[in-house]
C-alpha cells in the first residue's frame, strides 16, 4: 500500500531512533514520530513521505506505553529542547546505552561488549550550570526571552526551564524588565537591527557564583548603571560582562568583552580542582555528571604517578588538571586560545605545576611535537568535538604508540568510527562507560579504555575471502552502510553504481569490474548531482575521504 502526505495512521511504536523519535511501521511502511514512546499505540499524521518510510506528526495517544510520563515542563512538545520527557527516566537511560551499543556494533564493528552500566542522576531535572536565552519579540510585539523551537529560530517563550537553576528566571525577569522600562529593542534576525540579541547566565554549582552576560548587536546597553543595580540586588550575582556580536550571523557570542560590574570570570570546582570560567570558557554543564565522568576518565588511565600524559582537545584544562594530580606530567592542546590562558590560569588557581598546555590543532600539534621534539606519552586522552578526530591525529597516535587510550566521546557514532580505525592496529577496546551528562535529551557521554596489545597477544580471525574488498579504504563502511547513512540523513535512495562512481571520482579505488553494464552498448547512468553529494557526505563520515 502506499502512503501519502497528510495520510493519518494508526501505529504501534516497536522501537526508538537515535534522535528519541518513535519508529512504527504500517503495512512494511516505517514511520518515525517525535514525542511517540517504545510501546504507545497512536494515531500519526504522516508530514512526509518516501517510497518505504516517513516521518509523523503525532496527533493521538491511543494507548499510552507503560514507559510514557508526563512531562514536567509544559511546553516540552513545542521547545524541543528536551527530546525525552514523555519517557521514563529508567528507560532513558536504557535508550542511550543501547544508542551507544549500538554504533559501536554497527559501525566499529565490535560484538558481544560488555558495557559497564550507565551512571545516571539521582535527580535529572536543573542540572544546567549555563543557559543562553534568544532575546525577541512575540506576534503581539512584546519581548519574550526563551529557546527556539526544534529546527528553527522562532523563540518559544519560557522563563522557567526545568533543566536550567532555578535562579535563571530572576535573572531574566530583570533584564526584560529593563529592556521594556528603558525602551531597548531585542535583535531581529531578519533585519539586522535591534540591540539585545541572547542573555547568558552561568552559575557554579559548588560556590554559589553568578554570571549575566549580555550579547548585544552593538557596544552598551542604555542605563547600563541602573541595570547593574538591579541585577546586584540577586544575592549571588558575581559577574556582569557584555559581549559584542555586531555579526549577521547564527554564531552566539563575539570576540570582545567588556566587564560591566564584579570579576570576569566565576569559579566552580570538580572533585578537588576548582576551575575560573568566564564567558568564553568551555566548561562542562552539568558539574554533578562530570566528576563522574572524569572519575571514570581518570580510573581508565590507570596513573600511578609515573607517567607522561597528552590531553588533547584539554578545552580550558578540565581534564588535564584532573589528570595531573596522579600523573608525573600532563601536556594540554586547544585550539582556542582564550582556552589555554584559562588553563594555564586554572593551572597555577589550584597550585599544579605538572603541566604544559599549547595553542593549535591536536593534528597539528601532537605531529609536530612527536615528529620535531620526540615528545611521548605513556597514556593519551582524547575529548574531542561530534566530528571526532582528525585522521592525522589517529595516526600520530598509532606512531606514539602509548599504553593506554583514553576516549571521552559525545558522539558515539564518531567514536566508533575512530575506535575502528585505532583496533585495526595494535590497540584493544578494553571498557566501556556511559555517563547521562543531559537526561531529557537524546544526547550521551561515553569513555573507553584502548589498551597496546602485547607481543604475546593472538587474536582468532575467520575470514571469508570472497567477502573482501581488495583496499583498506573500502573496509571503512560497506556498500549498504553508506546506502543507509543517505537513506537515513537525505531521504534519499542510492544504488551501488551511483556509490563506485562517486568513490571513483573520490579516488577510492573499487574492484575492476565493479558495476560494469551487462552488454556492451548499454548506456550507464549517472550519479545525479543532489545523490553525488550525499554519497560524498556519507563518505566523509566514514573518514573514507
Amino acid at each position: 500500500m502506499e502512503f501519502r502526505k497528510n495520510d493519518i495512521l494508526t501505529l504501534d511504536i516497536e522501537d526508538c531512533g537515535v534522535d528519541g523519535e518513535g519508529i512504527g511501521k504500517a503495512d512494511g511502511f516505517t514511520v518515525f514520530v517525535k514525542d511517540a514512546v517504545i510501546g504507545d499505540r497512536i494515531s500519526a499524521k504522516i508530514i512526509k513521505a518516501k517510497k518505504n518510510y516517513g516521518y509523523g506528526r503525532l496527533m493521538e495517544v491511543i494507548t499510552p506505553s507503560p514507559y510514557r510520563v508526563k512531562p514536567a515542563c509544559s511546553i516540552a512538545r513545542q521547545c524541543g529542547g528536551c527530546q525525552l520527557q514523555a519517557l521514563s527516566y529508567e528507560q532513558q537511560l536504557k535508550f542511550k546505552e543501547k544508542k551507544v551499543r549500538g554504533h559501536l556494533e554497527r559501525i566499529g564493528g565490535f560484538q558481544n561488549l560488555d558495557m559497564e552500566p550507565i551512571m545516571g542522576m539521582e535527580d535529572p531535572y536543573h542540572y544546567r550550570n549555563k543557559a543562553q536565552f534568544p532575546v525577541g519579540k512575540n506576534k503581539d510585539g512584546k519581548i519574550i526571552t526563551g529557546f527556539y523551537a526544534g529546527r528553527t529560530h522562532s523563540i518559544i517563550d519560557n522563563r522557567e526551564c526545568i533543566l536550567g537553576v532555578k535562579q535563571n528566571k530572576e535573572v531574566l525577569d530583570r533584564v526584560i524588565g529593563h529592556m521594556e522600562k528603558y525602551h531597548v529593542q531585542p535583535y531581529d534576525e531578519a533585519t539586522g537591527k535591534g540591540l539585545v540579541r541572547h542573555i547568558m547566565i552561568r552559575y557554579g554549582f559548588h560556590t554559589d557564583e553568578m554570571m549575566v552576560c549580555l550579547i548585544l548587536n552593538g557596544d552598551k546597553i542604555p542605563a547600563e548603571k541602573a541595570l547593574v543595580e538591579s541585577l546586584c540586588e540577586i544575592p549571588e550575582m558575581t559577574s556582569i560582562t557584555i559581549n559584542v556580536n555586531k555579526k549577521r550571523n547564527n554564531v552566539i557570542l563575539g570576540d570582545q568583552l567588556r566587564l560591566l560590574w564584579g570579576q570576569s570570570y566565576i569559579t566552580d570546582s570538580i572533585g578537588n580542582i576548582s576551575y575560573q570560567i568566564s564567558p568564553l570558557s568551555f566548561f562542562q554543564v552539568n558539574p554533578i555528571q562530570t566528576e563522574k565522568l572524569y572519575g571514570k576518565a581518570l580510573e581508565y588511565a590507570g596513573l600511578t604517578g609515573n607517567e607522561t600524559v597528552w590531553d588533547l582537545y584539554c578545552g580550558i584544562g578540565t581534564i588535564s588538571l584532573f589528570l595531573a594530580q596522579k600523573a608525573k606530567f600532563v601536556r594540554g592542546v586547544e585550539i582556542v586560545p582564550q582556552a589555554i590562558d584559562n588553563a594555564r590560569e586554572n593551572a597555577k588557581f589550584n597550585g599544579i605545576e605538572n603541566v604544559e598546555f599549547f595553542v593549535g590543532k591536536a593534528e597539528e600539534v601532537l605531529p609536530r611535537e612527536y615528529e620535531k621534539n620526540g615528545v611521548y606519552a605513556d597514556v593519551i586522552v582524547v575529548d574531542p568535538p561530534r566530528k571526532g578526530c582528525d585522521e592525522v591525529l589517529l595516526n600520530t597516535i598509532l606512531k606514539m604508540k602509548p599504553e593506554r587510550i583514553v576516549y571521552v566521546s559525545c558522539d558515539s557514532a564518531t567514536l566508533a568510527r575512530d575506535l575502528k580505525v585505532l583496533c585495526a592496529e595494535d590497540y584493544e577496546l578494553m571498557r566501556v562507560s556511559t555517563t547521562d551528562m543531559f537526561p531529557q535529551s537524546t544526547h550521551v557521554e561515553t569513555v573507553v579504555l584502548l589498551s597496546q596489545q602485547k607481543p604475546d597477544d593472538t587474536i582468532e580471525i575467520d575470514l571469508d575471502l570472497d567477502e573482501l574488498d581488495a583496499t583498506s579504504a573500502e573496509l571503512k563502511a560497506t556498500y549498504q552502510e553508506i546506502k543507509d547513512y543517505v537513506l537515513k540523513e537525505f531521504g534519499l535512495k542510492v544504488s551501488s553504481l551511483y556509490i563506485s562512481q562517486v568513490k571513483r571520482k573520490c579516488g577510492i579505488e573499487v574492484g575492476e569490474n565493479y558495476n560494469l553494464p551487462k552488454s556492451e552498448n548499454a548506456r550507464v547512468p549517472q550519479c545525479p548531482k543532489e545523490k553525488e553529494d550525499a554519497i560524498k557526505a556519507a563518505l566523509k563520515y566514514y573518514a573514507m575521504i
